[in-house]
């Protein structure tokens, strides 16, 4: 299965966080899963340290590739055509960083793996 993970389920699944589901880390783990993170989870995090509303262990540039090649987990680039799947998307939540996650597991047939249950308004698998 290829799954994409939200930004919150990989920032809690590498802190080793108990927020994060027993399935999820356990979905996450499986080595027959694929897992992904995108892109525009990377920009979000970014955001976030640079607005004080998030603390790493270690600076960015360090942590990020040192967790997404310890775990196997790889980039999902943004693409034209994720982009122009958001002209067309519904407004059930304006989040744009969600907005995004929600095209690229739509148009790329993943799974997401988010405790966010307002995606379950879209037409894509969510798993928690």
């Amino acid at each position: 299965m290829n799954l994409l993970l939200d930004t919150h389920a990989f920032l809690w699944f590498i802190g080793g966080n108990a927020s994060l589901s027993k399935k999820a880390r356990a979905l996450i783990e499986d080595e027959t899963n694929r897992v992904f993170l995108s892109t525009a989870s990377l920009w979000e995090i970014a955001i976030k340290i640079s607005l004080g509303k998030l603390a790493l262990s270690e600076p960015f540039e360090v942590l990020i590739p040192e967790q997404l090649s310890s775990n196997g987990i790889d980039l999902l680039d943004l693409s034209i055509s994720h982009t122009a799947r958001i002209v067309t998307l519904p407004f059930h939540h304006r989040d744009p960083f969600d907005r995004l996650l929600a095209v690229q597991t739509q148009v790329e047939g993943m799974t997401l793996i988010s405790k966010d249950e307002i995606f379950d308004a879209y037409a894509i698998s969510r798993l928690w």
